[in-house]
């Protein structure tokens, strides 16, 4: 499996980004997984379903499935800063990549997404693991770069370079894990 982060500070795009690229590499017949980083407390839950209320009675897990979906609710009892790796390590494996977005200061190859009316700082000068920028600016980028710089807005052309370039994305979990 491939791993690519989609990594930036809020309001730069990542999402629209990823959705992009996931509808071209779907069209390409490849699977998908993403990683999305969540802040706090987030819920998928709704008050009154069967689900809720068994993680409000003290569940630690909670999986519902059907013939179309599975999802996984897991309850920590004290606060818990999972790795990207770890949440990686839960996935099926039967994917051809996995997109995490988010995680911008992870040990991964990353595509940085950055747009000069953010305000934000770049990554790329300080991290090594920013393999291309995508913006919307080239000619704004704070620092002169040897890195590819790809057009944010043509995700049919960050998709080809993606898998131009997929021998630097695959995924080595010994290399990442942290020992047990």
């Amino acid at each position: 499996m491939n791993v690519v982060c989609f990594a930036g500070f809020s309001g730069a795009g990542k999402t629209t980004l990823v959705e992009q690229v996931i509808a071209g590499f779907r069209a390409r017949g490849l699977r998908i997984s993403v990683v999305k980083h969540a802040h706090h407390k987030f819920d998928i839950d709704r008050p009154g379903k069967d689900s809720y209320r068994h993680r409000e009675a003290g569940a630690f897990e909670v999986v519902l499935a059907s013939d179309r979906r599975l999802a996984l609710m897991r309850e920590f009892e004290q606060p818990a800063e999972l790795s990207v790796h770890h949440l990686i390590a839960e996935l099926y494996d039967g994917v051809d990549w996995v997109f995490v977005e988010g995680y911008k200061y992870s040990n991964l190859p990353k595509i940085e997404v950055w747009r000069a009316e953010t305000g934000h700082t770049a990554l790329y000068p300080d991290d090594p693991f920013v393999a291309a920028i995508a913006t919307d600016a080239p000619a704004r980028l704070p620092q002169p770069t040897q890195r590819p710089v790809l057009d944010i807005n043509d995700a049919a052309s960050v998709a080809d370079w993606l898998l131009a370039q997929e021998e630097r994305f695959v995924y080595d979990p010994q290399r990442h894990l942290p020992a047990a």
